[in-house]
């Protein structure tokens, strides 16, 4: 279904640009009859096709999602650096403060997914394109303050925290922060 719908909003952001910037205003200024030019009609049902396979693909994917369990993504095993929101742990002891690290990154979304995100407005649902898009942007984020960690010799990185900033319309920065400890077992 994702594919049908990016088609769908490739063919809506076509007709959009087509219609606005190369269309409308252009033709009712110069134009002396009142017949619709063939690129212009194209342009226009390439907008209003690609609404609809928007539609469509986006009411056969709410329609999946309430019908399947969606199961939690699994933790990796691998990971070097320990993350933690907290400053103690039971069975360990923190032996040096190596300072503060941190990852930010700056994510948006295309007009195609914002118009899917604006039709599960009107609809009501989740708005899976977002979700999608902070996701990608945490992830990201998390990477990059491991790699500083990791650089500094860190067995973990202690008080975690996340903040979200709209930097403009659709886009939005996402910073993670933490302190870089080095640990050792109690005892």
């Amino acid at each position: 279904m994702k594919g049908l719908r990016q088609i769908g909003s490739l063919a809506f952001v076509f007709g959009l640009f087509i219609a606005i910037f190369a269309g409308m205003p252009w033709y009712m200024m110069v134009a002396d009859d009142p017949v619709v030019p063939w690129w212009l009609k194209l342009a226009v049902f390439a907008l209003l096709g690609g609404i609809l396979v928007v539609l469509g693909s986006l009411a056969f994917e709410q329609r999946a999602l309430i019908a399947a369990d969606r199961k939690t993504p699994s933790v990796k095993a691998d990971d070097r650096v320990l993350l933690l929101n907290c400053d103690k742990l039971p069975d360990r002891e923190i032996t040096d403060i190596l300072g503060l690290v941190q990852g930010h990154t700056v994510f948006a979304v295309w007009l195609g997914k914002d118009l899917s995100a604006i039709v599960r407005l009107i609809l009501g649902g989740e708005l899976t394109e977002y979700t999608e898009m902070m996701g990608s942007a945490r992830s990201t984020a998390t990477d990059r303050m491991k790699a500083q960690a990791e650089e500094m010799g860190a067995d973990a990185v202690i008080n975690v925290r996340y903040m979200t900033t709209s930097v403009v319309g659709t886009a939005a920065e996402l910073l993670v922060y933490g302190t870089a400890v080095k640990l050792r077992a109690k005892g």
